[in-house]
């Protein structure tokens, strides 16, 4: 039987990256992680790594809450934290039942859309939501919103805890004339519309690159809207990019551009700030909280002009450099990718 003492946290989730850096985190400031994920999640041997395993966290599974329960019973986990109010937190809050304290890390879109989806898909929100002895968000506008959907919750912990970043690895910064977007190819970051301003730019800007990283459901369908609007000479699908290649993308692009629908604190906007690049956004209350009011500047006149295109309505902020409180926080005071762990541990530390 494992002492409560030395008890490992139960983590759930998807087989996301901003999972691999949260567990990774975890074992390295010493601390036992049990890891489940709804599909692989390639990690390789980690100190305080006890176990992995992967589990259908679906909202139609049935089989979930018994083998998280059968994981708690192995275990006796100190506390289970649950990386996005899903399905994955529902099943978490579920197989708990009260028995072991249930930390929530709010992503983005979990609290921001998915609950508009349906009235089963807000119940489903706000039940995970209300059973957490604890919610964790790196943007203040997802704690809003969660509070806004689960209603009065006084016993329950509500912690921003802003993201930290590695510092960038050695190396220069050419500053090519070139634009980088780096999220999924997913209908939620709207890549099209970066494709389709891309395309707007006027014949002054024709010797400047769009590069667009990663990669996703809607790639094939993106490769060929480059086609028909004529740019695809001047756009580089990199697909996916390892640590280092993508600091090197950083570092060439004079511009990054993310515009989603909705956000929580975007890893690869700080990522683009820590390289230098001038960030084009969409102008969304996540955001806001990154950015130096006083530094927000027209992206006209620079190639962030890819505002002009992105859609009636649309809203678009270039930013300039951040101040030195925003850096600091920007970097996780200087803890990287360790920094957020440490301030869950106290969380979960308190939870006990």
């Amino acid at each position: 039987m494992i002492e409560r003492t030395d008890a490992p946290v139960l983590v759930l989730g998807s087989a996301s990256i901003h999972v691999a850096r949260f567990v990774r985190g975890l074992c390295a400031a010493g601390r036992s992680v049990v890891l489940a994920t709804h599909g692989e999640l390639p990690l390789g041997p980690l100190p305080g790594l006890r176990e992995q395993v992967v589990l259908d966290l679906s909202v139609t599974s049935w089989s979930a809450v018994r083998r998280i329960r059968a994981l708690m019973r192995q275990w006796s986990p100190s506390v289970i934290h649950a990386h996005q109010v899903n399905s994955v937190a529902w099943h978490a809050v579920r197989a708990a039942r009260g028995a072991v304290p249930v930390v929530l890390t709010l992503w983005g879109s979990d609290v921001l859309t998915l609950p508009s989806r349906s009235p089963l898909h807000r119940w489903m929100v706000r039940s995970a939501l209300q059973g957490a002895a604890a919610w964790t968000a790196d943007a203040r506008v997802l704690l809003d919103a969660a509070t806004q959907i689960a209603g009065p919750c006084a016993g329950i912990r509500r912690e921003w805890i802003p993201i930290g970043i590695d510092a960038p690895p050695p190396g220069s910064q050419t500053r090519e004339h070139r634009l980088l977007s780096c999220r999924l190819h997913k209908p939620l970051y709207r890549i099209d519309a970066i494709l389709r301003a891309f395309a707007s730019l006027p014949a002054s800007r024709a010797d400047w690159v769009l590069e667009v990283a990663a990669s996703g459901e809607q790639t094939p369908a993106l490769q060929q809207l480059a086609a028909e609007l004529g740019v695809a000479e001047r756009v580089e699908f990199s697909g996916m990019l390892g640590a280092a290649a993508l600091w090197r993308a950083y570092r060439r692009s004079a511009v990054f551009v993310s515009v989603p629908e909705t956000d929580g604190t975007s890893v690869s906007l700080l990522e683009a700030m820590a390289a230098g690049c001038l960030p084009v956004l969409s102008d969304l209350p996540a955001n806001r909280e990154w950015v130096e009011t006083g530094q927000q500047r027209p992206a006209g006149g620079r190639p962030g002009a890819a505002r002009r295109g992105a859609g009636a309505g649309d809203r678009l902020v270039g930013v300039g450099p951040l101040g030195p409180r925003r850096e600091a926080d920007q970097r996780g005071a200087g803890g990287g990718e360790g920094a957020v762990p440490a301030q869950h541990r106290a969380v979960h530390r308190a939870l006990r």
